[in-house]
């Protein structure tokens, strides 16, 4: 069920496509004072449907991608454009400083609020974890001093990994850095490993059972097809122009430079890759990461309800 063209990077052109009879009869059937949870992998349609369901039966737009709250990079991160933003309300984009930290205690406490009352929630993006913590709770673990994070970014992946527990390093996804590198800084910094503090996870802020939670799940072709044209997309709208702006300002250490395709196109005006390896290495980039979200929705939203993405339906 095709969910609607490109959008975010610069914003959504013109209406929206026509929803499948199967996508329009879900969204109907939702009811209105519940909220939605919408998960997927980069690429995938998950704002087009974020805004057909408030559209449809009100709501806020709630961000739950550990990107888009920054500011600095809203077309590489493919936050919201003028359209969508004047079609229904968002909340949590683009709010954080570039170069501020933010967690994902930080993002729920920001949600708590809007949870208690006034519009819908419609809790978008494709972070698994913020999804994770708010529907089965985050353990309280106290804050990184800036030293030890800073400790932190200078040692290689496998430095870290070797330096964790073997219950804590057998748990995680091995080629992702945050996650490994939060480990070690939290082991680290409180001289517990990281499961001791997630053995002490607090009641979940919204259970499972309080929301509708879809998750869509995209044909790897067809995604891949996505990606290459929406970073070609950022591209036409400005993203170049975008990196230059940042050029100044630019660290590898801050958060906010995850955003894929912002090391590459920094790296193209600092004259170390052509635009077209820039291009190349970011799409690779952010195909890969929408492997490992997908990786994450099948091993941890099980109970979620599935709803394929394609251009077919």
């Amino acid at each position: 069920m095709p969910l609607g063209s490109l959008n975010g990077a610069a914003g959504r052109k013109g209406p929206m496509p026509p929803m499948s009879s199967p996508l329009a009869d879900l969204i109907a059937r939702l009811a209105p004072d519940r909220p939605v949870l919408i998960a997927g992998p980069t690429a995938s349609g998950k704002s087009a449907l974020a805004l057909r369901i408030a559209a449809a039966g009100g709501g806020v737009i709630v961000n739950a991608d550990a990107l888009q709250v920054f500011d600095g990079w809203r077309i590489l991160t493919a936050r919201p454009g003028a359209a969508d933003l004047a079609a229904a309300p968002h909340r949590l984009y683009g709010h954080v400083p570039f170069d501020a930290p933010y967690s994902t205690g930080d993002w729920l406490r920001e949600v708590a609020p809007l949870l208690r009352g006034g519009a819908r929630p419609v809790i978008v993006g494709g972070t698994g974890l913020y999804f994770t913590a708010l529907t089965e709770g985050l353990a309280e673990i106290p804050p990184t001093p800036p030293a030890i994070r800073r400790a932190a970014d200078a040692l290689p992946l496998d430095r870290l990994l070797a330096e964790l527990d073997p219950e804590t390093r057998a748990g995680l996804d091995r080629r992702n850095r945050a996650r490994v590198q939060r480990a070690w800084e939290v082991a680290r910094a409180t001289g517990h490993p990281i499961l001791h503090w997630q053995r002490r996870t607090p009641p979940a802020l919204l259970p499972l059972a309080n929301a509708t939670a879809l998750v869509l799940e995209a044909d790897r072709d067809w995604l891949n097809d996505r990606i290459s044209r929406r970073f070609d997309q950022m591209l036409a709208q400005g993203a170049l122009d975008e990196a230059r702006a940042m050029l100044d300002r630019w660290s590898p250490a801050h958060l906010s430079s995850r955003a894929i395709g912002a090391a590459e196109l920094v790296a193209h005006l600092r004259g170390e890759m052509t635009l077209e390896e820039a291009r190349a290495a970011a799409i690779t980039g952010s195909r890969q990461y929408a492997k490992r979200q997908r990786t994450w929705f099948r091993a941890r939203m099980r109970d979620w309800q599935v709803i394929p993405v394609s251009s077919t339906g």
